[in-house]
């Protein structure tokens, strides 16, 4: 028996957004996921289903998933504001780094963390009244500057691989 996806009202948009964000905010992301798949079936530049889809990428990071974090990139790519994709994909960069961490990768923490970093410079230049980046820029450098790991792996420059600098 073979079943077919049904087509989400375009009326109901609003509303499945808002339920989308309800299981993200109880550690459902695929089922978020799901939502906003359904929402860009039928409002492809949803602006909101597409951060959405990328946080919900980002919040199985501890799966061990291959190619979630160029999943969560490509739907943050789809941001239209500058400041919106560069801070999202820095959040991307960000708990991809703390996801290495819990694996005991640190030196791939360390790159991605600053590759996090080097986005929040970017979103704070194109956002100054935003306190977000600064936010999360500051949680990063606590991190790279107290974890025990992220220490010992930049002290080890044969260790570490490439240092993001954009």
């Amino acid at each position: 028996m073979s079943y077919a996806l049904k087509r989400l009202p375009l009326a109901n948009v609003e509303s499945a957004i808002a339920k989308a964000a309800h299981y993200r905010d109880l550690n459902q992301p695929e089922e978020a996921e799901s939502i906003c798949r359904d929402v860009l079936e039928v409002d492809p530049t949803n602006q909101a289903a597409w951060r959405l889809l990328g946080l919900a990428t980002t919040d199985r990071f501890k799966t061990r998933e291959a190619g979630l974090l160029e999943e969560a990139i490509a739907a943050f790519d789809r941001l239209a504001d500058d400041y919106e994709r560069v801070y999202h994909i820095g959040v991307a960069w960000e708990r991809a780094a703390k996801a290495h961490l819990e694996k005991n990768e640190a030196h791939s923490a360390v790159t991605a963390f600053e590759h996090a970093l080097s986005l929040f410079e970017q979103a704070g230049g194109l956002r100054p009244d935003s306190p977000d980046p600064i936010l999360r820029w500051n949680r990063c450098v606590r991190l790279l500057s107290s974890h025990p790991s992220l220490l010992a792996a930049m002290s080890d420059p044969r260790e570490h691989d490439v240092r993001f600098s954009d």
